[in-house]
């Protein structure tokens, strides 16, 4: 789902202390408090432009919990240190340092119920201006890999493009929780729900991943930074992703999601490969279509987020496409509401449901597709202009 060692506040204060130490030893001293004659004076400086502070290394002072009183947690310890082959003393120490987020614990409540869903503002805010100029900056940037990734993997590069924009805005928002703070948090102080085991169970797996994902690139587990689910990186992987998807692209001997592009662009890639995508299957992901009134179509929007039908299927549940659809592939039913306007519906291929296993939403699928494909325009207009010699 690197290289994500922060610089600790303490340690930038100090730096900046010692930087200011040693501009004022270079600075003349009249140690008696005499004036200095003019000449010797040193020329008015031009008063320097004030430095934004440094950034915390996290956005959060978490709450002190002694999760190692805790039986659950020392239970899970001892497991982790006996089958992973962990110290453990020194999983005891690390988790002294770790620290309960009550904020975290809030942001995984599920939304209030009323507010209708609406497609139309879900895409405004990820298929912008701004994720399409510096998508086209990405790509060109990353063209050599982007193409290594296609050939290797079968994923067309405005699709691994599109989700490193949908996730973070190429790196520019990667989250700035400690991923142990909030593994933790959520693996053993999980809001009440109907859920709650499973989602405990779930979260504890992550904890684990991360600890054998921190020792594998040779990290300070506590040094992650991630958001506030516990996804790190460009691609914001989740720890187990980050271990059985992510691959070291760039051939430098480690796997950083967070500094290089290159293994971002190789991870994405490998993880809607091994999720199904189809690489033979070619052509728009998903075709818009008309739905009849008499909603037999109704139970093929309960299929899950799988396609298994043929278009003959669709057309016998009373689903019209605009356009035909390519008898080589299978499709599944998209609705797409809108609040108070019409719902959209689409016929998705494989590669849209690829895409719903990175995030399990046809929103977030079909602004990916979107996405990617103002971003291939965009693109492809810079190419044209360049080539004819516009600026």
């Amino acid at each position: 789902m690197p290289t994500k060692t922060l610089i600790a506040p303490l340690l930038a204060s100090v730096l900046l202390t010692c930087a200011a130490g040693a501009h004022a030893q270079n600075q003349p001293v009249d140690r008696y408090g005499y004036k200095q004659p003019p000449q010797k004076k040193a020329a008015p400086k031009k008063k320097a432009e004030p430095k934004p502070a440094p950034k915390a290394a996290t956005d959060y002072v978490g709450e002190y919990v002694n999760f190692g009183e805790w039986k659950e947690v020392r239970a899970f310890l001892d497991d982790v240190a006996i089958r992973d082959n962990f110290d453990r003393k020194e999983l005891d120490t690390m988790m002294s340092q770790v620290r309960y987020l009550d904020s975290v614990v809030q942001l995984v409540k599920p939304a209030p119920p009323g507010k209708p869903k609406n497609w139309q503002a879900y895409r405004a805010l990820n298929v912008d201006p701004v994720r399409t100029s510096a998508g086209v900056r990405f790509w060109n940037e990353n063209a050599e890999a982007l193409a290594r990734a296609e050939s290797l993997y079968g994923v067309p590069a405005e699709i691994i493009v599109a989700i490193v924009g949908v996730e973070t805005v190429y790196g520019r928002i990667t989250g700035r929780f400690r991923v142990l703070d909030t593994l933790a948090t959520l693996a053993f102080a999980y809001p009440e729900s109907p859920s709650r085991e499973a989602r405990m169970t779930y979260f504890k797996g992550e904890l684990e991943a991360a600890l054998l994902f921190a020792r594998a690139d040779g990290l300070d587990p506590l040094s992650l930074r991630g958001s506030f689910a516990g996804a790190m990186g460009m691609p914001q992987f989740m720890p187990s992703s980050a271990m059985k998807y992510a691959v070291d692209f760039d051939g430098s001997g480690k796997i950083d999601l967070l500094g290089s592009s290159t293994d971002v662009v190789g991870s994405v890639a490998s993880f809607l490969a091994a999720h199904g995508w189809q690489r033979e299957v070619t052509g728009p992901i998903a075709y818009p279509v008309k739905v009849s009134p008499n909603r037999a179509w109704e139970p093929l929007l309960q299929q899950g987020l799988t396609a298994k039908y043929k278009p003959q299927d669709l057309t016998a549940a009373g689903v019209v496409p605009t356009v035909a659809l390519p008898e080589q592939a299978m499709y599944g039913l998209v609705d797409l509401q809108n609040g108070g306007e019409a719902t959209e519906y689409w016929a998705a291929n494989p590669n849209f449901f690829a895409i719903t296993q990175y995030n399990r939403s046809y929103f977030y699928a079909m602004s990916v597709v979107d996405l990617g494909k103002a971003i291939k325009d965009a693109r492809a207009t810079t190419s044209t202009g360049t080539a004819a010699g516009n600026p």
